[in-house]
């Protein structure tokens, strides 16, 4: 553990909350900069909502979501229309602060004038969705599904999944929500952290049983029951994809901000626990994303009043040893080194593994890696775990045997349990990448590395290089359009820190040069052929600058 970082060259960081260490020049970090800021639930339902916008059937696993303050009259508005088209629509609504975790301050209402508007605007800050009033019931109780997801790569982009999740369930047996049962959370919010203090909560050694179980155990009662279990992980994978597609353009302007590309800096991994309901016919519903999901592998059990001991959790090890050990191996720099040069390290001396803990890890040897212990750390202020592959005088000697030498200590271990969905099946999510290529034009016209806005020479550079402009649509225009969508953008309160145009803002410009230009489209339609049109012009520059360096 190293609580005020670590300054020596590594193969691997594990930092315990976030990116933040400046003074890393190579190897690779757990964390991608940008990720918490991205996955925050009003940034990731701006990002679902662009996306909904132009793929309306492909995007919506996600609730209808609109984000407070600032919609809170469009909310009101369109909710008194839809009841007034439908009278005997009774909807219910969640609201979940913006900077929320574990459930805290979250609530149920069934008016927009019950939403509780009070302190400032930053503690206000939240996301009112739809409540999915008929969810699927296990043994008569709701329950949600968390999934492990290693976004390996950005660049290009490769996503796993692991094969196994938990199931964590609510305690107390569901109803629909009426105003009499709106505020027991035991019954309607499935976040391990609040019901772990029911009294009905269920610790189980078994993973089929217990108020938390493997996602598999679920599976099997479901197939059993004649369920399309491989539909129903078909959905998943797609909506997994999906969502991963909507947050990379965000992650990417991020990413060139603290790691600019030509300069020396590591590459990065993250893992990632997607919080999933499913409804009673089946279909999956992203709740939402997680970029610190907890690894603990035990929970607190109350020996008497005040006195509490650390107890292993079976179930939680069951499936978060195999991500953690899993990703690592993925992950492992002397793996290619290894094949290259047909060495064998011994076990003693392979991979350092972890020991849990809630939000940092410690180091230990590989091969203890399956009997985690259950010790709990104090959480420093700041963390990062570094491993490092260390070859003893065997491991050299090794080197000289021959390539049908006796594999090494990974042929012991299990199988992967993570699985890869991308680039696997990128043919078929491709087409959904427009936002990725609106965010590299916008990077390509940042032109001050290390930031994340685009200033007003910036975005004119981009309209006069990309032949935008015209007698219907001048330079003055292009200003005005700059000035009134970044001033609103702004005004929302996302990033004081630097002046001029965000990403989500530099997309909104984008979509209205696009519905201007191409008219009577469907608005994907008009995106890509705006794109296609800037890529093709810019190509053209660069060659033409290209003739012109020979010249």
């Amino acid at each position: 553990q190293f609580p005020f970082g670590r300054r020596l060259p590594c193969d691997i960081y594990w930092h315990g909350v976030s990116f933040h260490d400046n003074n890393i020049f190579s190897g690779q970090v757990n964390k991608f900069p940008g990720m918490t800021e991205t996955v925050r639930k009003i940034t990731l339902s701006r990002a679902m909502r662009t996306m909904r916008d132009l793929f309306p059937l492909e995007y919506n696993f996600y609730p209808r979501s609109w984000i407070l303050p600032e919609e809170l009259s469009l909310f009101v508005a369109e909710v008194r229309m839809m009841k007034d088209s439908n009278p005997s629509w009774k909807p219910t609504f969640i609201v979940k602060p913006d900077g929320g975790c574990q459930g805290d301050g979250i609530y149920l209402i069934k008016d927009p004038s019950d939403i509780r508007l009070t302190g400032s605007i930053q503690s206000r800050a939240a996301v009112v969705q739809e409540y999915i009033c008929k969810p699927l019931l296990v043994d008569k109780l709701k329950f949600d599904i968390r999934l492990y997801v290693l976004l390996k790569s950005l660049e290009p982009l490769e996503i796993y999944i692991a094969k196994d999740g938990l199931s964590r369930f609510c305690t107390e047996p569901y109803q629909e929500p009426t105003l009499k049962n709106l505020h027991q959370v035991f019954m309607h919010l499935t976040n391990y952290s609040l019901n772990i203090h029911s009294g009905n909560f269920i610790h189980s050694d078994s993973a089929n049983t217990g108020s938390k179980r493997t996602f598999s155990s679920i599976l099997c009662r479901l197939s059993s029951r004649g369920a399309d279990v491989k539909k129903l992980w078909s959905d998943i994978i797609s909506l997994v994809i999906k969502t991963i597609i909507a947050l990379t353009p965000e992650l990417k302007v991020y990413y060139q901000s603290d790691i600019p590309a030509g300069k020396p800096g590591p590459t990065c991994f993250q893992i990632l626990g997607f919080d999933i309901l499913l409804m009673k016919d089946l279909k999956p519903i992203l709740l939402e994303v997680n970029a610190n999901p907890s690894m603990r592998i035990e929970h607190e059990q109350e020996l008497s009043p005040g006195v509490f001991e650390n107890v292993p959790s079976p179930v939680d090890e069951k499936v978060k040893v195999a991500v953690i050990r899993d990703t690592l191996r993925l992950m492992d720099p002397q793996k290619k080194k290894r094949k290259d040069s047909h060495v064998t390290v011994p076990p003693q001396e392979q991979w350092l593994g972890v020991r849990g803990h809630p939000g940092l890890w410690e180091v230990s040897r590989w091969q203890g890696l399956d009997g985690l212990s259950s010790e709990v750390a104090p959480k420093p202020t700041r963390a990062a775990l570094f491993c490092r592959c260390q070859c003893s005088e065997q491991g050299a000697a090794a080197s000289e045997e021959p390539p049908d030498a006796a594999p090494g200590p990974e042929a012991a271990l299990p199988s992967l349990c993570l699985k890869q969905v991308f680039p696997k099946y990128a043919r078929h999510f491709s087409y959904l990448r427009l936002v990725d290529r609106v965010a590299a034009l916008f990077i390509r016209f940042l032109g001050v590395k290390g930031t994340t806005k685009l200033g007003p020479t910036g975005f004119r550079t981009f309209i006069r290089n990309c032949k935008l402009s015209n007698s219907n649509f001048s330079m003055a225009a292009v200003d005005i359009l700059y000035i009134d969508i970044t001033r609103r953008w702004n005004s929302m309160g996302i990033d004081h820190k630097e002046s001029g145009m965000c990403l989500q803002a530099f997309v909104e410009a984008f979509f209205c040069l696009a519905q201007r230009k191409y008219k009577a489209q469907p608005l994907h339609k008009q995106v890509l052929s705006l794109l296609e049109l800037c890529e093709c012009r810019l190509a053209a520059l660069h060659g033409k600058r290209l003739v012109w360096g020979c010249g």
